[in-house]
């Protein structure tokens, strides 16, 4: 193994779409976290190649029959099969995601019956790609652990919510919703879990500012994250 993927944790042949310093990739007296040497390398798995092993191949290969016989190209439906530290991600374009949820629930060889819930990820240095919805699937009648990976930009934030097949994702999608800006379209309640109604912006953003609003505990004042003292 080369030093470069020892440097990202024995993963090789990753996809560099950003580097970064200090905690918060933050140029002067703004980060506030004590981690003013930190250097970090932001990556995506590429696609992998076949043959995936384990159980993979038959389950893509059963994804892909069931989506010809809806009269579609597989490959306008799957992005890219990944496998990351053992684990068998699919990128699903965003219009289909849905079709693909129930598939995946459905077939009697899949049966992936249980979501997991849906997180966020902001990629700011992935042009066109930069918000993505990782949904994590669990098949209790195989054992078996799948996700699906669904991406949008910032400009157009949205993709299809997965309610319709997973109902229990309701919570998931609305806080992915608040802490990220993915608009979860047809869901039936998007609104904040986290944050107050009338808060502007989507705090788990990585272009969200830093600043923030004075926190009083009991009677002693909190200062916002950019005025505190700098231990760089």
């Amino acid at each position: 193994m080369t030093e470069n993927e020892l440097a990202r944790g024995g993963r090789p042949n990753l996809e560099v779409i950003a580097t970064s310093q200090r905690q918060w990739g933050v140029k002067g007296s703004g980060d506030t976290s004590g981690f003013g040497t930190l250097e970090q390398t932001v990556t995506i798995s590429p696609a992998a190649q076949r043959p995936y092993g384990s159980w993979f191949d038959e389950a893509v290969d059963i994804l892909v029959e069931l989506i010809t016989a809806e009269g579609l190209n597989p490959e306008s439906v799957i992005e890219k099969v990944v496998i990351d530290r053992g684990q068998l991600i699919l990128f699903i374009v965003k219009e289909h995601s849905p079709m693909v949820a129930k598939m995946l629930r459905d077939d009697q060889d899949l049966r992936f019956e249980l979501c997991l819930g849906s997180s966020a990820v902001h990629y700011p240095s992935d042009p066109g790609r930069e918000l993505h919805a990782y949904t994590a699937l669990f098949s209790i009648t195989h054992n078996r652990q799948i996700a699906i990976e669904v991406v949008c930009s910032d400009e157009d934030p949205h993709m299809p919510t997965l309610t319709a097949v997973y109902p229990g994702n309701d919570w998931h999608e609305r806080e992915a919703w608040d802490l990220m800006g993915i608009v979860f379209d047809d869901h039936p309640g998007l609104t904040r879990t986290a944050m107050p109604d009338d808060w502007q912006g989507h705090p788990q953003r990585k272009d969200y500012p830093l600043g923030g609003i004075p926190v009083e505990y009991k009677g002693a004042v909190v200062p916002p994250p950019d005025t505190r003292r700098s231990y760089n």
